[in-house]
């Protein structure tokens, strides 16, 4: 290997560690949340100075192609984040395959109970400590190849969303070497009884939920997290105490920008 792909990779190396130990320590951080198979608008919004960009391969359009092609993008020069991946179950194979091509982390959707957790542990650590299959093919290059350094610089963060997975969060949290906790604001609201996904009707009790949440991470020394609307949203979250926040998303905003200029158009056009 020449001096300069030694340098590349510990410079990626560094950038994952860094990011690391920020989320494990509690540090705030605010990321953006990308659903779209887009490598090259992935690559410009990693440059922003986001700390993370999350690629979802639950809900998002992206197949197992496009994960690898959008983290590639997310760790080229100039990025400012690293790459993590919701996966679509607490499943060893997608966990292992986002990790193989380079994520950072998972978010593991669907947590119900501190079993679930400890199965998302798993499947993200290595024997002895888990179950994870040896295959870095991608990740070699950015981590490792040692057990050890994935262990060190790789996060698994559980999602609170469901009406059981809040009933049990404090065990949750408690489970041996679970990173943090993320709240998925539609389904928990749905699942405390809202009508849609942002019933206004459940105010109260969606934010004593995120009470609950917060108050059992910070007991537990873990991060907590959510997934919000726009940039507002999140600063308001990270004051009331939550560690890192999410910025959704690519598609949405992309709409947005686009239907604000389509109106400002023809807004003029009709003033004339």
């Amino acid at each position: 290997m020449t001096r300069g792909a030694r340098n590349a990779r510990d410079l990626l190396r560094d950038s994952r560690s860094r990011a690391t130990a920020a989320l494990r320590s509690r540090a705030p951080l605010v990321g953006y949340w990308s659903v779209l198979d887009s490598p090259v608008s992935t690559e410009r919004i990693a440059r922003l100075g986001y700390d993370y960009v999350a690629l979802d391969a639950q809900h998002g359009l992206l197949e197992y192609a496009g994960v690898l092609r959008s983290l590639t993008a997310i760790d080229t020069k100039g990025s400012t984040a690293v790459g993590l991946v919701r996966v679509e179950a607490v499943d060893p194979a997608p966990i292992g395959k986002a990790l193989d091509a380079g994520a950072a982390g998972v978010i593991v959707p669907l947590i119900d109970t501190a079993e679930d957790a400890a199965d998302a542990v798993a499947a993200v650590r290595y024997p002895p400590h888990g179950r994870r299959s040896y295959g870095p093919m991608r990740s070699g290059l950015r981590i490792g190849p040692d057990p050890a350094d994935a262990h060190a610089q790789t996060v698994v963060l559980a999602m609170i969303e469901t009406a059981e997975g809040l009933a049990n969060v404090e065990a949750i949290c408690a489970t041996d070497g679970l990173d943090g906790v993320y709240v998925g604001p539609s389904d928990l609201r749905i699942a405390l009884g809202g009508a849609s996904s942002t019933d206004p009707a459940l105010a109260d009790e969606f934010e004593a939920a995120l009470v609950s949440v917060r108050t059992a991470a910070a007991g537990a020394g873990i991060a907590a997290g959510i997934h919000t609307a726009d940039g507002a949203s999140a600063a308001k979250r990270l004051a009331e105490g939550f560690t890192f926040a999410t910025v959704a998303c690519d598609l949405v905003h992309l709409e947005q920008a686009a239907a604000g200029h389509l109106n400002a158009a023809r807004q003029a056009g009709e003033a004339r």
